[in-house]
């Protein structure tokens, strides 16, 4: 058996069953956030990205590894609700922006505001034992 065709230790197993429990859970909570809102999963998570900065659909695509057409329709259907709009790009006149409106924003800061799951945890958690989990997060997803 090769190594990395080894399976893994039982501490890294149970560290991966770990983070996929806490993934399930914040997704379970984003979509009861987002539902309390009127707003998909879906819609949230482009909401949030726009509150960021306006981008053009396949970048939005990108960020959330899911087809520019799908994005389109999310947008579309926030656009309807008055949560964004399609603004040009002053870079290239022929590439439409998605862009929050005040309505959206407010909108993200208030699902952002909902999400209790992580931050209560989190807040257990000294100050030292946070910046050493962010450091081992950014390090195991390569982010400087």
């Amino acid at each position: 058996m090769t190594p990395s065709a080894r399976p893994p230790d039982p501490l890294t197993f149970e560290v991966v069953e770990l983070i996929g429990a806490v993934v399930n859970r914040y997704r379970e909570e984003y979509e009861e956030a987002a539902g309390k809102h009127g707003l998909t999963g879906a819609q949230a998570r482009v909401l949030r990205l726009l509150s960021i900065e306006a981008a053009p659909m396949r970048r939005i695509a990108r960020k959330l590894h899911c087809e520019p057409s799908n994005i389109t329709g999310i947008v579309d259907r926030l656009e309807a609700r008055g949560l964004v709009e399609r603004r040009p790009d002053a870079g290239d006149r022929r590439v439409k922006l998605a862009a929050v409106t005040d309505e959206g924003r407010e909108v993200a800061s208030q699902l952002r505001e909902s999400l209790d799951f992580a931050r209560e945890p989190l807040s257990d958690l000294s100050v030292e034992e946070r910046t050493v989990l962010r450091d081992l997060l950014r390090r195991m997803l390569g982010v400087d």
